[in-house]
């Protein structure tokens, strides 16, 4: 039977369960991918496992969001991932080696591999044709101790591409008129796989853009074929030997299918205060910006801050406007410093950081109150940059080195009066540096693991009551993300590894009483809205109010990694059967309910919630094997019970019919 090409990878890495749409499955993992903002946590929760080395293909950990040392607790954080990571295995890649995504994609990426990420925009691995999809930390520690990752088996929505992307038009014109069509949740429970003649007149760096933030669709991976724009890049990053031909079959079929003709695409923004608020850019046009900054995980590439440096070259940017580049990895920067890029940029006003996130996360460059900020990164919810009440803007980096130019947002197609388009070139053969990029070795074994005071034991938890009793402790809106319930920013992020201190910025935007109301009340009920948890894959979004004492969450309906997170730490994820009884609910209402561990265990999807004086019914829709991780009070409480029965038994053997139950995809000899 034809398969498409996300299909095929799946099966090839299919280890439990079946392809069917909705059901979980469980998928080998070859490589995965931590951040240092997620990568603490995750180190512990792996450590926990007691495991001597990890027993995935390739790890990876990245140093690139928290690299402000304002005190010691990221300098120290950073020592604990270099040494955890020579002890047990792992590449490790220093502060200002660059974002996760683009240095994997340099060094490692290749087709046909499966990458699990404990970031949100892993999804980018697209650009080298990797079925790379984001989740939390949990996740990736179990696939670095050789488990499977399980999560509902996607539908696949075929794109096909025609035709070629016209002056002054990029590929992040694209991914928001994808926005525009489906906007931040339209793509939930999908791979989105592109396919059709147009694709090879994208590049390996252009795909990377759209597949990163193609998670902004709420979608569950991005998917291109493997052709020669891939085999160019791996080429030009002297890693040919890497690539390999993957292509759909002929007549497959889709789930969905849709066209996109690139001829037809033109400049695109995305307005305050969501990546799926997109119009044109000829609607905003003349609005006045006071700050710009090309650069990021999306945008930070080798041809994006080229295409900055033509558009800007011998001139200077707008009076009074602060204007950033952040290369998006130390490679990137010294290619365009090879190409005679950097002097132009300093003529023009350009502030050039280190390679890192910087204030995409909210770590420094937060812009003033009241001021427009245009940037080229994936992300623009409420007081995400730092600064309350924040008015930011997305945009290619065309878009946004010609409304630093004007001084106002500027549709880049303005500049032909009095310039031609640049045609950015790719290096046939890029400077590689991998100095800063540690590799383990086998003696690293012996490295002892150095942990600074910020650095707290992972917390332990109990199982699922009996009965739950809890009171509702907030309710929200809509499209609450994950920055809205765990912020981050130069002041939280640096507690990543301390969940104590870190507890008590849960929905600090948003009601700064709501860790100590958490302690009066015990046990706590958060009520939100449709897509709730989107965006960033950071599981202290539920950890943290997990230690403050949340035990469920009733919503009308949740983003998926954030569902997956509140499962792997004990707390419910419950959805409203009927959406209506949302508006009868308010904070401080009792929350009761009956006889919960007979229903987990009986299977039971419906449970009935008493709240205040009214009975609702919530749907618990999850896997048999997140059920079992409920009742135990969180993941990791299952799985060191299942390996103490495991490790008592004489004989480990998998389930008949070669499908393994919560078990290494690896021999564990080497534990």
């Amino acid at each position: 039977m034809a398969k498409n090409l996300t299909e095929k990878i799946i099966a090839q890495h299919l280890v439990e369960g079946r392809m069917v749409v909705g059901e979980e499955i469980g998928m080998r993992i070859d490589h995965t991918l931590l951040q240092d903002a997620t990568g603490t946590m995750a180190m512990l929760e792996f450590e926990a496992l007691n495991l001597a080395r990890i027993k995935v293909e390739l790890a990876a950990q990245y140093v690139d969001h928290n690299l402000l040392q304002t005190d010691f607790k990221n300098a120290d954080d950073h020592r604990y991932l270099r040494t955890a990571c020579a002890h047990y295995g792992i590449h490790y890649s220093e502060p200002g080696n660059g974002i996760s995504h683009i240095v994997h994609m340099e060094r490692f990426g290749r087709p046909g591999l499966t990458l699990l990420g404990a970031d949100s925009h892993t999804p980018g691995a697209a650009g080298v044709s990797m079925l790379a999809i984001g989740s939390g930390g949990m996740d990736v520690a179990l696939a670095m101790a050789g488990y499977p990752y399980h999560f509902p088996c996607p539908s696949v929505l075929g794109v096909r591409l025609s035709g070629a992307l016209p002056a002054w038009v990029s590929a992040k014109d694209l991914i928001l008129e994808m926005l525009r069509r489906y906007d931040v949740k339209g793509c939930t429970g999908k791979v989105v796989e592109y396919y059709g003649p147009g694709v090879k007149n994208l590049t390996a760096t252009d795909r990377m853009t759209i597949g990163n933030m193609g998670t902004e669709l709420g979608a569950t991976s991005t998917v291109f074929p493997s052709d020669q724009q891939t085999r160019q890049w791996l080429h030009a990053q002297g890693r040919e030997k890497d690539w390999q031909e993957l292509q759909a079959d002929a007549g497959c079929s889709y789930d969905e299918h849709a066209e996109l003709d690139l001829a037809s695409l033109e400049p695109l923004i995305a307005c305050p205060t969501s990546p799926g608020n997109i119009k044109r850019i000829s609607e905003v046009a003349g609005t006045r910006v006071d700050q710009v900054i090309v650069g990021s995980s999306v945008n930070g590439t080798y041809r994006d801050l080229m295409m900055t440096v033509e558009i800007l070259r011998g001139r200077h940017a707008a009076a009074e406007l602060s204007f950033h580049v952040n290369p998006g990895s130390r490679q990137v920067l010294e290619n365009v410093a090879e190409s005679s890029g950097v002097m132009p940029l300093l003529l023009a006003g350009a502030r050039i950081h280190q390679s890192g996130c910087l204030g995409c996360i909210g770590m420094g460059q937060a812009p003033g109150t009241d001021q427009v900020s245009l940037r080229t990164f994936p992300r623009n919810f409420p007081g995400r940059s730092g600064t309350k009440g924040d008015r930011v803007y997305l945009c290619s980096p065309e878009t946004a080195a010609a409304s630093a130019l004007k001084g106002v947002i500027t549709d880049p197609r303005e500049l032909a009066a009095e310039m031609a388009w640049p045609k950015v070139s790719l290096p046939e053969k890029y400077i590689v540096d991998s100095s800063s990029l540690i590799a383990p070795t086998p003696e690293g074994c012996k490295t002892p693991v150095v942990r600074g005071p910020n650095i707290k034991p992972f917390p332990e938890f109990e199982s699922l009551p009996k009965t739950l009793k809890a009171w509702v402790a907030l309710k929200v809106e809509d499209n609450i993300s994950t920055d809205g319930i765990m912020p981050a920013g130069s002041k939280v992020l640096p507690l990543r590894s301390n969940i104590e201190a870190i507890s008590e910025f849960v929905f600090y935007q948003l009601d700064p009483e709501f860790h100590l109301r958490c302690k009066n009340l015990g046990q706590a009920v958060v009520i939100g809205g449709d897509n709730y948890g989107q965006g960033s894959s950071r599981e202290h979004a539920a950890l943290a109010p997990r230690y403050l004492g949340v035990r469920a969450k009733i919503v009308k309906s949740f983003a998926r990694i954030h569902k997956a997170n509140l499962c792997n730490f004990g707390i419910l994820p419950l959805t409203f059967k009927d959406p209506a009884d949302y508006a009868a609910i308010q904070a401080g209402d009792a929350v009761v309910i009956a006889d919960l561990r007979k229903h987990l265990e009986a299977g039971d999807t419906e449970l009935r919630v008493r709240v205040g004086e009214r009975e609702i019914i919530a749907l618990l829709e999850v896997s048999a094997r997140q059920r079992q991780h409920l009742l135990a009070g969180g993941t990791l409480n299952h799985v060191r019970q299942m390996l103490k029965v495991q490790n008592k038994s004489p004989r480990r053997t998998a389930a008949r019919g070669g499908r393994r139950r919560e078990r290494p995809n690896r021999d564990d000899s080497a534990a």
